[in-house]
């Protein structure tokens, strides 16, 4: 099989697909293909794509594959939309922030960093398939912990945890206002510095 005619395979596969397909899944289904030569592929798609100035291009999120519209005409998209979209409050976003760099935490060591109670803002971000739980953390009381899900990847538009901003890089961007938030190391960050990173950590997303 030629490869323009594998090219155009992934592409439909990728088009067609309800959510980010992974370049496995894909090689699987492209005769004679591997996932290396998948990410090669949409890497020629979206090069085409942008030559022709289309509208749209494949992303990397959650560890697949999916096609969005270019960011410049998410004005005109809203514009269709019958209902507005729904906006995740500065408390969830907060909350939200404090789980990724932390996880997995429990409800207790995200409400020393908020102060206050996260009961309420954990359940509605277990019920939009952001915050998922994972388990029992093994001390008194077994407390459930809870991580984010590949839906906060997908919404987020990040390919995997690992392209989180460290909170190093946050402190960067905000002009070094944000001067809590610098890590004793790279990796691993005091769960009181948390709390001045987490509101920079993601922008207002729009949850459709």
């Amino acid at each position: 099989m030629e490869r323009a005619a594998k090219r155009q395979i992934v592409e439909a596969l990728i088009l067609a697909a309800a959510e980010p397909v992974s370049a496995a899944k894909i090689a699987v289904v492209v005769p004679h293909c591997t996932p290396e030569l998948v990410c090669k592929l949409v890497e020629e798609l979206n090069a085409e794509y942008n030559e022709q100035q289309r509208a749209f291009e494949i992303w990397e999120v959650a560890g697949g594959f999916q096609f969005r519209t270019r960011l410049a005409y998410a004005r005109y998209l809203q514009q269709l939309q019958a209902q507005r979209p729904l906006r995740l409050s500065h408390a969830a976003l907060e909350t939200l922030a404090i789980v990724a760099y932390r996880q997995p935490a429990t409800r207790a060591e995200i409400e020393h960093v908020r102060g206050v109670d996260v009961g309420p803002i954990l359940r509605g971000l277990i019920e939009r398939k952001l915050v998922r739980i994972t388990g029992h953390r093994d001390v008194a009381g077994r407390p459930l912990l809870y991580a984010t899900t590949p839906r906060f990847l997908e919404v987020f538009g990040l390919r995997s945890l690992e392209d989180l901003p460290t909170l190093r890089d946050l402190r960067e961007l905000s002009g070094g206002n944000a001067q809590r938030a610098v890590p004793a190391s790279e990796g691993e960050a005091d769960l009181e510095n948390l709390e001045a990173a987490a509101t920079e950590m993601l922008p207002e997303a729009e949850l459709h």
